[in-house]
């Protein structure tokens, strides 16, 4: 299954959501699709879909995911690496009236930058094949997302064996 996820900004996403409907139209993906389409005013017709989601369901399609597809919102694609899922980011853009600004797309270039644990996409257009290659995509990142309370725990236990 695949769970693409819009957000809740006021503006809406409908190039993301009509790019993924088209997908799976064309069978380019063949799996199951859940889309959360939030304020966007393009109808899906070939996959299911809720404007908005509840946040226990939200996770639980996360977790039941294959491959998750959010817009570049910092919270929409940290759930998703917290639960062990590298996403595949489609920032909202000015230019396409999806936002107010370009944050989106400079945080995501960021993240994928620095962190290489979300998998950025700018062009739609690239959007299908990065669906029909992302476990090989996944597979050479070779990255993952620690959590630093696990390391700083090993480092307070380090520090408090050193002094007995």
């Amino acid at each position: 299954m695949i769970f693409v996820t819009v957000g809740t900004h006021e503006q809406p996403f409908n190039r993301l959501v009509q790019e993924i409907d088209n997908l799976k139209r064309d069978g380019v993906i063949t799996e199951n699709v859940i889309i959360q389409t939030g304020y966007s005013t393009y109808e899906p017709k070939y996959c299911q879909w809720d404007k908005f989601i509840p946040y226990k369901q939200m996770i639980k399609n996360v977790e039941d995911a294959r491959i998750v597809i959010t817009h570049g919102g910092p919270a929409s694609f940290i759930m998703p690496l917290q639960i062990g899922k590298t996403p595949i980011v489609v920032p909202r853009q000015k230019k396409f009236d999806e936002h107010v600004n370009d944050h989106q797309v400079e945080f995501a270039r960021n993240v994928a930058q620095r962190m290489g644990t979300i998998i950025p996409v700018e062009d739609i257009n690239e959007l299908g094949g990065i669906i029909k290659n992302y476990d090989e995509i996944c597979a050479n990142m070779g990255n993952s997302m620690f959590n630093n309370n696990e390391l700083f725990c090993e480092n307070l236990k380090k520090i408090v064996d050193s002094m007995f």
